[in-house]
Protein backbone atom coordinates (compact mmCIF):
# COMPACT_ATOMS: atom_id res chain seq x y z
CA UNK A 1 0.00 0.00 0.00
CA UNK A 2 1.44 3.40 -0.99
CA UNK A 3 1.83 6.38 1.32
CA UNK A 4 -0.72 8.32 -0.73
CA UNK A 5 -3.42 5.80 0.30
CA UNK A 6 -3.20 7.09 3.87
CA UNK A 7 -3.44 10.75 2.89
CA UNK A 8 -6.88 12.14 3.94
CA UNK A 9 -8.93 13.48 1.09
CA UNK A 10 -9.53 17.20 1.10
CA UNK A 11 -13.16 18.31 0.81
CA UNK A 12 -14.10 19.50 -2.66
CA UNK A 13 -16.84 21.65 -4.13
CA UNK A 14 -19.14 23.38 -1.66
CA UNK A 15 -17.57 21.79 1.42
CA UNK A 16 -14.15 23.16 0.55
CA UNK A 17 -15.37 26.58 1.70
CA UNK A 18 -15.54 25.21 5.23
CA UNK A 19 -11.82 25.96 5.20
CA UNK A 20 -11.53 29.43 6.78
CA UNK A 21 -8.65 30.47 4.51
CA UNK A 22 -10.53 29.55 1.34
CA UNK A 23 -13.73 31.16 2.66
CA UNK A 24 -11.90 34.42 3.40
CA UNK A 25 -10.31 34.42 -0.03
CA UNK A 26 -13.69 33.84 -1.70
CA UNK A 27 -15.44 36.55 0.31
CA UNK A 28 -12.70 39.09 -0.41
CA UNK A 29 -13.05 38.45 -4.14
CA UNK A 30 -16.84 38.61 -4.29
CA UNK A 31 -17.61 41.33 -1.72
CA UNK A 32 -16.78 44.37 -3.90
CA UNK A 33 -19.16 43.08 -6.59
CA UNK A 34 -21.92 42.44 -4.04
CA UNK A 35 -21.57 45.92 -2.51
CA UNK A 36 -21.82 47.59 -5.93
CA UNK A 37 -24.72 45.48 -7.19
CA UNK A 38 -26.70 45.89 -3.97
CA UNK A 39 -26.20 49.66 -4.02
CA UNK A 40 -27.31 49.88 -7.67
CA UNK A 41 -30.42 47.76 -7.08
CA UNK A 42 -31.41 49.64 -3.93
CA UNK A 43 -30.93 53.08 -5.45
CA UNK A 44 -32.73 52.19 -8.69
CA UNK A 45 -35.52 50.26 -6.98
CA UNK A 46 -36.26 52.82 -4.26
CA UNK A 47 -36.13 55.84 -6.59
CA UNK A 48 -38.27 54.01 -9.16
CA UNK A 49 -40.75 52.90 -6.52
CA UNK A 50 -41.06 56.11 -4.52
CA UNK A 51 -40.93 58.68 -7.31
CA UNK A 52 -42.04 56.98 -10.53
CA UNK A 53 -45.03 54.88 -9.48
CA UNK A 54 -48.58 56.21 -8.98
CA UNK A 55 -50.51 56.35 -5.71
CA UNK A 56 -52.82 53.41 -5.07
CA UNK A 57 -56.52 54.14 -5.53
CA UNK A 58 -57.28 52.80 -2.03
CA UNK A 59 -54.07 53.23 -0.03
CA UNK A 60 -52.78 56.43 -1.60
CA UNK A 61 -49.08 57.18 -1.24
CA UNK A 62 -48.73 54.90 1.82
CA UNK A 63 -48.57 51.93 -0.54
CA UNK A 64 -45.01 52.93 -1.40
CA UNK A 65 -43.83 51.66 1.98
CA UNK A 66 -44.07 48.29 0.25
CA UNK A 67 -40.59 48.89 -1.22
CA UNK A 68 -39.07 48.75 2.27
CA UNK A 69 -41.56 46.59 4.13
CA UNK A 70 -41.82 43.59 1.83
CA UNK A 71 -38.06 43.16 1.12
CA UNK A 72 -37.11 43.58 4.80
CA UNK A 73 -39.83 41.16 5.97
CA UNK A 74 -38.77 38.66 3.31
CA UNK A 75 -35.13 38.86 4.39
CA UNK A 76 -35.98 38.75 8.11
CA UNK A 77 -37.65 35.37 7.60
CA UNK A 78 -35.13 33.97 5.13
CA UNK A 79 -32.19 35.11 7.25
CA UNK A 80 -33.47 32.82 9.98
CA UNK A 81 -33.77 29.95 7.51
CA UNK A 82 -30.20 30.62 6.38
CA UNK A 83 -29.15 30.47 10.05
CA UNK A 84 -31.07 27.19 10.36
CA UNK A 85 -29.18 25.61 7.45
CA UNK A 86 -25.84 26.84 8.80
CA UNK A 87 -26.72 25.55 12.28
CA UNK A 88 -27.64 22.11 10.92
CA UNK A 89 -24.33 21.97 9.06
CA UNK A 90 -22.56 22.78 12.33
CA UNK A 91 -24.47 20.12 14.29
CA UNK A 92 -23.93 17.44 11.65
CA UNK A 93 -20.48 18.19 10.20
CA UNK A 94 -18.94 20.46 12.87
CA UNK A 95 -17.68 23.08 10.42
CA UNK A 96 -16.81 26.21 12.39
CA UNK A 97 -17.36 28.53 9.43
CA UNK A 98 -21.03 27.51 9.27
CA UNK A 99 -21.54 28.26 12.99
CA UNK A 100 -19.84 31.63 12.58
CA UNK A 101 -21.95 32.39 9.49
CA UNK A 102 -25.12 31.77 11.50
CA UNK A 103 -23.79 34.03 14.26
CA UNK A 104 -22.91 36.71 11.70
CA UNK A 105 -26.37 36.60 10.11
CA UNK A 106 -28.30 37.15 13.35
CA UNK A 107 -27.66 40.91 13.80
CA UNK A 108 -28.47 41.46 10.12
CA UNK A 109 -31.70 39.50 10.56
CA UNK A 110 -32.71 41.41 13.67
CA UNK A 111 -32.26 44.75 11.84
CA UNK A 112 -34.36 43.45 8.94
CA UNK A 113 -37.05 42.38 11.41
CA UNK A 114 -37.03 45.81 13.07
CA UNK A 115 -37.38 47.54 9.70
CA UNK A 116 -40.28 45.24 8.80
CA UNK A 117 -42.05 45.82 12.13
CA UNK A 118 -41.59 49.60 11.97
CA UNK A 119 -42.62 50.01 8.34
CA UNK A 120 -45.54 47.65 8.92
CA UNK A 121 -46.76 49.87 11.75
CA UNK A 122 -46.39 53.01 9.61
CA UNK A 123 -48.22 51.31 6.76
CA UNK A 124 -50.91 49.81 8.97
CA UNK A 125 -51.90 52.91 10.98
CA UNK A 126 -53.68 54.76 8.13
CA UNK A 127 -55.13 51.50 6.78
CA UNK A 128 -56.24 49.81 10.00
CA UNK A 129 -56.53 52.82 12.31
CA UNK A 130 -53.98 51.34 14.73
CA UNK A 131 -50.20 51.01 14.91
CA UNK A 132 -50.38 47.44 16.19
CA UNK A 133 -52.82 44.54 16.32
CA UNK A 134 -52.38 41.02 17.67
CA UNK A 135 -52.78 39.65 14.18
CA UNK A 136 -51.40 36.09 13.69
CA UNK A 137 -48.67 37.22 11.29
CA UNK A 138 -47.71 40.29 13.32
CA UNK A 139 -47.58 38.29 16.55
CA UNK A 140 -45.47 35.49 15.07
CA UNK A 141 -43.17 38.12 13.56
CA UNK A 142 -42.73 39.79 16.95
CA UNK A 143 -41.90 36.41 18.51
CA UNK A 144 -39.36 35.82 15.73
CA UNK A 145 -37.77 39.17 16.64
CA UNK A 146 -37.52 38.03 20.28
CA UNK A 147 -35.89 34.79 19.14
CA UNK A 148 -33.31 36.84 17.25
CA UNK A 149 -32.53 38.78 20.42
CA UNK A 150 -32.34 35.57 22.45
CA UNK A 151 -30.02 33.99 19.88
CA UNK A 152 -27.63 36.95 20.00
CA UNK A 153 -27.78 37.09 23.82
CA UNK A 154 -27.03 33.36 24.10
CA UNK A 155 -23.90 33.69 21.93
CA UNK A 156 -22.72 36.55 24.17
CA UNK A 157 -23.48 34.75 27.43
CA UNK A 158 -21.44 31.58 26.80
CA UNK A 159 -17.65 31.77 26.75
CA UNK A 160 -16.88 28.45 25.06
CA UNK A 161 -17.58 29.00 21.33
CA UNK A 162 -18.41 25.35 20.57
CA UNK A 163 -20.91 25.16 23.42
CA UNK A 164 -22.41 28.46 22.32
CA UNK A 165 -22.70 27.16 18.75
CA UNK A 166 -24.43 23.98 19.99
CA UNK A 167 -27.00 25.78 22.14
CA UNK A 168 -27.74 28.53 19.63
CA UNK A 169 -28.21 25.89 16.93
CA UNK A 170 -30.88 24.22 19.07
CA UNK A 171 -32.51 27.60 19.67
CA UNK A 172 -32.44 28.20 15.92
CA UNK A 173 -34.30 24.93 15.35
CA UNK A 174 -37.04 25.96 17.79
CA UNK A 175 -37.30 29.49 16.39
CA UNK A 176 -37.78 28.13 12.89
CA UNK A 177 -41.37 27.30 13.84
CA UNK A 178 -42.12 31.00 14.20
CA UNK A 179 -40.23 31.81 11.00
CA UNK A 180 -42.60 29.44 9.19
CA UNK A 181 -45.61 30.97 10.95
CA UNK A 182 -44.44 34.47 9.99
CA UNK A 183 -44.34 33.42 6.36
CA UNK A 184 -47.53 31.37 6.17
CA UNK A 185 -49.72 32.73 8.99
CA UNK A 186 -52.23 34.25 6.58
CA UNK A 187 -52.63 30.82 5.00
CA UNK A 188 -53.10 29.07 8.35
CA UNK A 189 -55.63 31.56 9.77
CA UNK A 190 -58.21 33.56 7.84
CA UNK A 191 -58.73 36.09 10.62
CA UNK A 192 -56.42 39.04 11.12
CA UNK A 193 -55.86 42.47 9.62
CA UNK A 194 -52.73 41.69 7.61
CA UNK A 195 -53.29 41.43 3.87
CA UNK A 196 -52.32 38.43 1.79
CA UNK A 197 -48.94 37.98 0.16
CA UNK A 198 -47.80 40.89 -2.03
CA UNK A 199 -45.87 38.46 -4.23
CA UNK A 200 -47.91 35.47 -5.31
CA UNK A 201 -48.31 33.06 -8.19
CA UNK A 202 -52.00 33.97 -8.11
CA UNK A 203 -52.45 37.01 -10.37
CA UNK A 204 -55.53 38.12 -8.42
CA UNK A 205 -53.50 38.39 -5.17
CA UNK A 206 -50.33 39.80 -6.70
CA UNK A 207 -49.65 43.54 -6.74
CA UNK A 208 -50.13 45.44 -10.00
CA UNK A 209 -47.23 45.36 -12.46
CA UNK A 210 -46.55 49.07 -11.97
CA UNK A 211 -45.59 48.27 -8.33
CA UNK A 212 -44.37 44.74 -8.96
CA UNK A 213 -41.27 45.39 -11.08
CA UNK A 214 -39.65 48.08 -8.88
CA UNK A 215 -40.47 45.85 -5.92
CA UNK A 216 -38.49 43.00 -7.50
CA UNK A 217 -35.51 45.34 -7.94
CA UNK A 218 -35.72 46.36 -4.27
CA UNK A 219 -35.91 42.72 -3.18
CA UNK A 220 -32.83 41.95 -5.28
CA UNK A 221 -31.03 44.84 -3.57
CA UNK A 222 -31.96 43.59 -0.09
CA UNK A 223 -30.89 40.02 -0.95
CA UNK A 224 -27.52 41.18 -2.29
CA UNK A 225 -27.02 43.48 0.70
CA UNK A 226 -27.83 40.63 3.09
CA UNK A 227 -25.27 38.31 1.51
CA UNK A 228 -22.65 41.07 1.45
CA UNK A 229 -23.19 41.85 5.14
CA UNK A 230 -23.15 38.18 6.14
CA UNK A 231 -19.96 37.47 4.19
CA UNK A 232 -18.28 40.55 5.67
CA UNK A 233 -19.37 39.75 9.23
CA UNK A 234 -18.45 36.05 8.88
CA UNK A 235 -14.96 37.08 7.84
CA UNK A 236 -14.78 39.32 10.90
CA UNK A 237 -15.90 36.47 13.16
CA UNK A 238 -13.27 34.13 11.67
CA UNK A 239 -10.53 36.69 12.34
CA UNK A 240 -11.77 37.27 15.90
CA UNK A 241 -11.75 33.53 16.54
CA UNK A 242 -8.16 33.30 15.28
CA UNK A 243 -7.11 36.24 17.46
CA UNK A 244 -8.66 34.68 20.57
CA UNK A 245 -6.99 31.34 19.81
CA UNK A 246 -3.58 33.04 19.51
CA UNK A 247 -4.15 34.96 22.74
CA UNK A 248 -5.10 31.73 24.54
CA UNK A 249 -1.89 30.07 23.30
CA UNK A 250 0.19 32.96 24.59
CA UNK A 251 -1.49 32.75 28.01
CA UNK A 252 -0.81 28.99 28.22
CA UNK A 253 2.79 29.53 27.11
Amino acid sequence: MSVSDHTPKRPSGFWSYANPVKFLGFSQRILPTLWVLSAICLVVGLIWGFFFTPDDFRQGSTVKIIYLHVPSALMAINAWFMMLVASLIWLIRRHHVSALAAKAAAPVGVVMTLIALFTGAVWGEPMWGTWWAWDPRLTSFLILFLFYLGYIALWSAIEDPDTAADLTSVLCLVGSVFAVLSRYAVNFWNQGLHQGASLSLDKEENVADVFYFPLLVCIAGFVLLFFALVLYRTGTEIRLRRTRALQAREVRA
